[in-house]
């Protein structure tokens, strides 16, 4: 019986094949999204599942009140750790690790022992020995125990020991890090090769210094291992005496007494190691790339909708098709078919439309998995080979195909044989309205997404031209220039005398990521320390740095030569610092953050950080800084001017290859994370809306088709072009318009949310909305025009005769 109901499907299919084309097709594009989403969300969620011990694995981090504002922090004193598992002893484990480049983490130069070759490179990071026994670290070389114990030891990645090192035996070779020939680092480890997902990505791992030990700078983040069972809420709140009883009282040493308020009402967070990759503020600034937990939701959802969308296409005309099989249903009826039978046909034909439309989404899917692997800066591979995924797909496939068949096989089969046989069976009434209902609520999911997408570029475009107070074009900034030491200042000269170059500074110091940052506490001098800090950051510059990066100037002066004191103790200070301070006036008055400064200049507020970010308070003041140089160019021959640049650098640094980027280039780079997220919306919202399209050209199509006579008729009698396309397309538009109504408040609601991550971003105003109900009328109009025209267009004697 099965066999029979497959070979009645597959002639239904062979018969009818522009709309079975639209059911497969419309199943096939929604099942491809679905997969691709599926394995996207899949590889998000896959990061540090790795760990033997994962439940016990956390990353403490401490919340504390601020000005109205509950602030979290992973940053902590350098004997932090330690005492954690000397307090506590449910910590069975404890380790951290320094990325801030401020001491020397992130990116070095590289000299191998006997070469004079070096080479640039960043990953590095100072890091505990509890840190590799924490994070369960392996090693290919050597021995995890005692690797990073003694002073000047290093770890490195399988990876770097392979692109370094001939066949990767790297295990006690020597490197030179930044040209310190007096403090090499001899290579006592080295990590197995990465088979796993894991936030946790640094290639060099430096023993650190614990000479400098103190309760007072924050740069150290802080892993635990916690015995099994422990109770991690009950951890968190006892954890608050180390507080008392460590940090309290060093601070009242030094007189911080403006940070115990705080402190007081502060709590510690255990964050599981799972939850890092996906459950990260954005404000930690852990110097780590994260994934959002927001946007897998965000996706997860989308594959839903677009699954929903393919499946109410198949109902959708399922039903709208129901008047041609009423005389078969009642032809069987009569000759004694039962119901069930029906129903199990009906169910049998969706479960065919639904495999066929799985085969081909799923090779759909593997075709576009390259492209999306590009947009999404992946390398998701199909599971061919998983256990799991032929027999999810399978089971998914019938489990689509059951539920997408249900209304049509029940609807179908519930027709009375006598009144469908007498031709008094109306098909109408309820299938109708339900038809109009599943039509708004695909273009109301479309509209939604069109509104999500124009929100999405319009931010996008805002971050790219906003005026960020700072001159990113054509500035050229050098890497790894820390190894000119002593030829700095001539390398700057010599590059100044190129006639491209217009300007020069030399300071790591820049308004992007992954450069220095070094925060600070400031106050007015001469007052006590009960008056209330002001955090803010401190950049070491040169005397060039305001004029090489454009930066306004609103009060006062530069930093110049002709003041001694410009080198000891003067300082220039951003707007939102002069504000936070209270100084309405603030040129020549003092500001300490332990050193006395006096403020010759106030600078406009620029952006040193994401759009996501508020302009924090920053400090100026002249240091030797020369990790990296700026340049000013002049000319729009790049290349020529790069050649001549890299001859200057060949010239003082022989042995170092020439890396270099544009400042422009590394702003975009700062909200990469939601260029790249932005795409993946809008791919997939295009899939959703391509998705519901089908299914409103496959419902016209069949509404005109069935209406061909009536059509024809009226063309007789002599009704023009313009009536008969406006009867044909009156009711959907209606329709469609009922949806943008129903789609502008929803979508003004979801997109105003993810707006509430930037600090800095557009107004969604009228016009976005009016655009996005033009375009959905546009596509919809476009859709049913290429029926309506073609039925308006029908030779009436022809139609008439077949009828």
């Amino acid at each position: 019986m099965f066999k029979n109901y497959l070979k009645i499907a597959w002639r239904g299919i062979k018969k009818d094949k522009l709309f079975a084309s639209i059911k497969i097709g419309g199943f096939a594009v929604g099942i491809a999204a679905c997969l691709l989403i599926s394995l996207f969300i899949i590889d998000e969620q896959s990061y540090d599942k790795h760990y033997k011990s994962k439940d016990q694995i956390h990353r403490v981090l401490v919340a504390f009140p601020h000005e109205g504002e509950l602030l979290k922090s992973v940053h902590f004193q350098l004997p932090f750790a330690e005492q954690l598992q000397s307090d506590y002893p449910e910590i069975e484990l404890a380790g951290k690790y320094n990325a801030g480049e401020l001491f020397g983490a992130g990116k070095k130069t590289i000299q191998l022992q006997n070469e004079s070759q070096n080479y640039n490179d960043d990953g590095f990071i100072f890091a505990s020995q509890g840190l590799l026994e924490v994070l369960e670290i392996s090693f290919s070389q050597g021995v995890v125990k005692n690797a990073l114990t003694h002073p000047n030891s290093l770890v490195i990645s399988y990876e770097k020991a392979l692109k370094y090192f001939p066949n990767g035996n790297a295990l006690g070779q020597t490197i030179i890090l930044d040209g310190n020939t007096k403090n090499p680092y001899k290579i006592t480890g080295v990590m197995a090769r990465r088979s796993f997902k894991s936030h946790f990505h640094y290639d060099f791992l430096m023993t650190i210094d614990d000479n400098q030990m103190n309760w007072i700078n924050n740069n150290y983040l802080t892993y635990i291992k916690t015995s099994k069972n422990t109770d991690i809420t009950a951890l968190e709140n006892k954890m608050y005496s180390i507080i008392t009883n460590h940090m309290v009282p060093a601070l009242k040493k030094r007189g911080y007494n403006t940070h115990l308020e705080s402190l007081e009402k502060a709590k510690f967070i255990l964050q599981p190691v799972a939850d890092i990759h996906l459950k990260t503020d954005s404000e930690l600034f852990d110097h780590l790339s994260h994934g959002d937990i927001r946007f897998v939701w965000l996706f997860a959802a989308i594959a839903g909708f677009i699954l929903l969308l393919a499946c109410i296409n198949f109902i959708n005309l399922s039903t709208a098709k129901s008047a041609n099989r009423a005389k078969e249903v009642g032809l069987r009826k009569t000759v004694g078919a039962f119901r069930n039978s029906l129903v199990s046909q009906f169910l049998s034909e969706s479960i065919l439309f639904s495999l066929i439309s799985f085969v081909i989404g799923v090779f759909l899917a593997w075709l576009l998995l390259p492209i999306f692997n590009s947009i999404a800066v992946k390398t998701i591979e199909m599971p061919w080979n998983a256990l799991w995924f032929i027999p999810t797909i399978l089971t998914s496939a019938l489990f689509v195909g059951l539920i997408a068949g249900l209304y049509p096989a029940f609807y179908l089969s519930s027709f009375k044989p006598a009144l469908v046989l007498k031709g008094k069976m109306s098909i109408g009434g309820k299938s109708m309205r339900l038809r109009s209902s599943l039509v708004v609520f695909q273009f109301a999911t479309s509209v939604i997404l069109i509104i999500g997408t124009l929100v999405i570029y319009k931010q996008m475009d805002f971050v790219v031209t906003k005026e960020l107070g700072y001159e990113k074009e054509q500035v050229l900034v050098i890497e790894g220039t820390s190894i000119l030491d002593s030829k700095a200042e001539n390398f700057k000269e010599q590059l100044l005398q190129l006639p491209s170059v217009k300007l020069v500074t030399k300071s790591n110091y820049l308004p992007i990521t992954g450069t220095k940052r070094n925060g600070n506490t400031f106050r007015k001098s001469g007052v006590g320390n009960e008056i209330q800090g002001v955090p803010s950051q401190i950049w070491r510059v040169d005397y060039d740095y305001i004029k090489t990066l454009g930066i306004k100037l609103i009060e006062g002066r530069d930093f110049s030569k002709e003041f001694a004191s410009d080198s000891i103790n003067s300082i220039i200070i951003n707007k939102k610092m002069a504000s936070a301070l209270g100084l309405d006036t603030p040129l020549g008055k003092q500001i300490s953050n332990g050193t006395d400064w006096t403020i010759v200049g106030v600078v406009d507020d620029f952006h040193y950080r994401s759009l996501k970010d508020d302009i924090e308070p920053l400090a100026l003041v002249i240091g030797n800084d020369i990790g990296a140089f700026s340049v000013k160019l002049d000319s729009e021959n790049i290349t020529e001017v790069l050649s001549s640049i890299s001859s200057v650098w060949t010239k003082n640094v022989p042995n170092q290859a020439f890396n270099y980027s544009f400042l422009d280039q590394k702003f975009a780079q700062m909200h990469e994370d939601v260029k790249r997220m932005g795409k993946i919306f809008n791919s997939f919202a295009l899939f959703a809306i391509f998705v519901a399209c089908l299914g409103l050209f496959g419902l016209s199509a069949f509404m005109i088709e069935q209406r061909k006579k009536e059509i024809s008729i009226r063309l007789v009698l002599g009704a023009p072009f313009k009536s008969i396309y406006k009867l044909l397309t009156l009711d959907f538009l209606k329709l469609i318009i009922i949806a943008i109504l129903i789609a502008i408040p929803i979508g003004w609601y979801i997109m105003n949310k993810w707006l509430e991550d930037f600090v800095y971003k557009i107004d969604i105003g009228w016009e976005l909305f009016l655009g996005a109900g033009a375009i959905a009328l546009l596509i919809a109009i476009l859709t049913i025009s290429y029926q309506s025209i073609g039925a308006a267009l029908i030779k009436p004697l022809k139609s008439l005769k077949t009828e």
